[in-house]
């Protein structure tokens, strides 16, 4: 039986070594009379498993505040319900990180507030978790961000910054303006990740209008080319959750909007393919 000032001494080469959870559950579980009865080796390992899942929690939630998300989403709070264009199969197989495995891409695709950023966010939470190095970025923050690079000379260190993550969440594609010159900039950026790493884009813009986002339509179709070769492509159409049940008390009833612009239809011209936009 253990004497009290072996035990202090116990707990003090814990501390001293770092095993800071296994020191905190030390005391209650000698106290706990089963314990007596554990062999040694199942003693440490059941005290280190504790460490262990301590320390992979602290890193998980170290990954998560280093990625830079905005808020914390997770899929289990996305209703896909009120967003029935979207299919929970494919959403969930995304949440198993096979597409990061495959250095392959996302891109969710619809009008604003029907979920493009919960699910991106979502994603992105569940690979921080998971220790894959990601980062989140606005598009404009993204753009500002390259304008400053372009006027300091440091184009190629901001590139290279931004392409050490394996997954890289630009949100927000298509609701600021880009000249020719950060086009350019972010074209390299899609280029060097361009089957090695992983990126997840949300936009409100179809990829047949990139070329007015890009300032310039060459440039859009080599950015279009390599985002969508591999990649998982989610179109949502739907009512905004902004305005959720509020277009019940105005009376207009939960009609679906295009993501892309106008009235969602069943019929009518297909809409020009992302290839269609210039040569690559």
């Amino acid at each position: 039986m253990e004497t009290k000032s072996e035990f202090s001494r116990l707990v003090a080469n814990l501390s001293r070594l770092g095993l800071t959870k296994v020191a905190d559950a030390l005391p209650a579980y000698m106290a706990d009379p089963s314990s007596a009865s554990k062999p040694a080796v199942q003693v440490m390992r059941e005290l280190t498993d504790a460490e262990i899942e301590f320390r992979d929690r602290r890193a998980a939630e170290s990954n998560v505040v280093l990625s830079h998300f905005p808020c914390r989403k997770d899929l289990d709070s996305f209703d896909f319900s009120y967003q029935p264009s979207v299919s929970r199969d494919q959403v969930m197989e995304l949440k198993t990180l096979r597409f990061v495995e495959d250095c392959s891409n996302v891109l969710l695709i619809g009008s604003s507030g029907v979920g493009k950023t919960h699910i991106a966010i979502a994603l992105g939470i569940e690979a921080s978790r998971s220790r894959v190095p990601t980062y989140f970025i606005h598009f404009r923050d993204l753009v500002v961000r390259l304008r400053r690079a372009l006027a300091e000379g440091r184009e190629e260190s901001t590139i290279k910054n931004l392409n050490r993550y394996r997954l890289l969440v630009i949100d927000e594609v298509g609701y600021f303006p880009v000249d020719k010159a950060v086009a350019g900039l972010i074209f390299q950026l899609v280029a060097m990740r361009y089957e090695k790493k992983s990126i997840i884009v949300t936009t409100n813009q179809p990829l047949s209008k990139w070329g007015e986002v890009f300032a310039d339509p060459v440039i859009a179709s080599a950015i279009v080319d390599r985002l969508v070769h591999h990649s998982t492509i989610i179109r949502i159409t739907g009512v905004s959750y902004r305005i959720k049940g509020k277009l019940d008390e105005a009376g207009e009833g939960p009609a679906a909007a295009d993501p892309l612009g106008g009235p969602h239809r069943k019929r009518g011209r297909p809409r020009k393919a992302a290839s269609q936009l210039g040569p690559a």
